[in-house]
């Protein structure tokens, strides 16, 4: 079964396998997990942060954000089809007590204008705007990439607003791959990020929190409210350090995998924006089949995709998949569409 239903499915490679067996541990609650220490350490490095903190997912990763940010009661600004306000079982409100605004953005890109029109003004009667979200890359656009210069563009709104502003960078090192730029250049105008390290780098389990000490530090209280502070999590963090240090560059061939299943698709006369598949998702129009139709379809023929419309799907590239797959998957989709 050639499985494209998300990045999230990747096994754990040999040396992380190996590198959970070697890795010191501790009580991380105490601080005391050299493993988590060193993870939480090159994740800061690496985005630009003074600080980190291991999270067990990025779900987790971004209501801890949200709750570290605002008060209840807030309101905060998202794109309308972003992963928190989407897929994230309605946590900024139900858990953070604050109000998500949408606005839709272009190709889920969100255009600075657009956002400043949306941040409430000071009145009695209106929840005050305090958190300004992105997400990067963004999953229901495609795997699209929100440039280190928009990102600019958004701070400088939140800036003149009092706003923080907080990226969900679940996908960043896939950004940053795509675009041939260190993933400081997307981070260095955020207020705070996190990221996933069980996605394309390929970690079984966890994400990072990036800030200030003293937003970490803060954020490590809203992690152990939400019972995500673990004791011996080196055997978690061990994979980490080898997904960020072994993981990153092999991002390429996902998005090189992605572009010729795309062009593919685009081939078999499937409708699809080709200028959105920039990573490593690819999401299409199966008309005049439903999704519902066409999924279990082309699992008979042995791959596996998921709904993301009535009439659309998504398939990603990830660890684990090869030139060889897409070609045996685009046979199948040939068979499924005649």
């Amino acid at each position: 079964m050639i499985d494209l239903r998300s990045d999230t499915v990747t096994l754990p490679t040999r040396r992380m396998r190996e590198a959970i067996l070697d890795a010191p541990l501790g009580d991380d609650v105490f601080g005391e997990d050299e493993t988590v220490n060193r993870l939480e350490e090159i994740a800061a490095s690496k985005t630009g942060f003074e600080s980190a903190m291991l999270v067990t997912s990025g779900t987790q990763a971004n209501i801890t954000s949200v709750l570290t940010h605002t008060r209840r009661g807030d309101e905060l600004i998202c794109e309308a089809e972003s992963h928190m306000y989407f897929y994230e079982v309605g946590g900024i409100s139900a858990l953070a007590g604050v109000m998500p605004h949408t606005v839709a953005g272009e190709k889920g890109i969100l255009d600075p204008s657009a956002v400043e029109k949306a941040i409430r003004p000071k009145n009695i009667h209106m929840p005050p705007t305090t958190l300004i979200c992105i997400e990067n890359t963004h999953n229901r656009a495609g795997g699209t990439i929100t440039s280190p210069e928009r990102i600019a563009e958004l701070k400088e709104v939140a800036n003149r607003h009092g706003c923080r502003l907080y990226m969900d960078g679940a996908r960043i090192f896939n950004a940053a791959v795509a675009t041939g730029r260190d993933v400081q250049e997307f981070s260095r105008h955020t207020d705070s990020m996190m990221f996933c390290l069980s996605k394309g780098l390929s970690a079984p389990v966890g994400s990072l929190v990036c800030g200030s000490k003293d937003f970490v530090l803060r954020a490590r209280k809203y992690r152990k409210m939400l019972g995500g502070a673990m004791r011996q999590a080196g055997i978690i963090a061990a994979c980490g350090i080898v997904a960020l240090e072994e993981m990153v560059p092999r991002l390429a061939e996902d998005h090189a995998n992605a572009h010729l299943l795309a062009h593919g698709i685009h081939d078999l006369g499937y409708r699809i924006e080709l200028d959105r598949v920039q990573t490593n998702i690819v999401v299409f129009d199966v008309s005049p089949m439903t999704s519902q139709e066409f999924i279990p379809k082309l699992e008979r023929e042995g791959v596996r995709c998921v709904q993301f419309g009535e009439k659309t799907v998504r398939m990603v590239t990830h660890y684990g998949i090869e030139e060889k797959d897409i070609r045996c998957a685009l046979e199948a989709l040939e068979k499924v569409r005649q």
